[in-house]
C-alpha cells in the first residue's frame, strides 16, 4: 500500500543492512524502502525470502512466490541478477537494478534515474 507522500517502494538485496551485496537468486531476505516526494528514503521493514538459485538451477515456483511478495515495490536493487529472474520481475512490474555499493548512494543514484526515466514517460 503506497502511503500519501510515497512515490514509490524499492527491494535491497543486503546480507548486512548497509551494502547492496547479493545476487537475487541467493537472497533470502529484502529490505524494504519508501522512496518520498521530496526525495527522502524512509526504511519500512525486512522481508523474507526463499533462495532460488541451488547450484546453476532455479526453482520457477520459488522464483514466482518471491516476485509476489514483493509485488509493491517498483525496483530491485541486487548485485547481480540473471535474465529469467529479470523477465520474472518485470512480468509483475518490478525492475531489477544491478547496482551493488552502499544502499543510500545506491538509493540516490537509483532516485536520479527514476526521474530522468520519468521525463521520456
Amino acid at each position: 500500500m503506497v502511503k500519501k507522500n510515497e512515490l514509490y517502494k524499492i527491494a535491497v538485496a543486503t546480507t548486512d543492512g548497509i551494502v547492496i551485496n547479493t545476487h537475487y537468486g541467493r537472497a533470502t531476505e529484502f529490505q524494504i524502502y519508501a522512496i518520498l516526494e521530496d526525495d527522502t528514503v524512509s526504511y519500512i521493514e525486512k522481508r523474507e525470502v526463499e533462495a532460488i538459485c541451488n547450484s546453476g538451477t532455479h526453482d520457477e515456483e520459488k522464483l514466482i512466490n518471491n516476485a509476489k511478495k514483493l509485488i509493491d515495490c517498483k525496483y530491485i536493487l541486487v548485485s547481480k541478477i540473471g535474465d529469467g529472474a529479470a523477465n520474472a520481475l518485470l512480468k509483475e512490474g518490478i525492475s531489477a537494478v544491478e547496482l551493488p555499493g552502499i544502499i543510500e548512494e545506491s538509493i540516490k543514484k537509483l532516485i536520479t534515474y527514476d526521474k530522468i526515466q520519468s521525463l521520456f514517460a
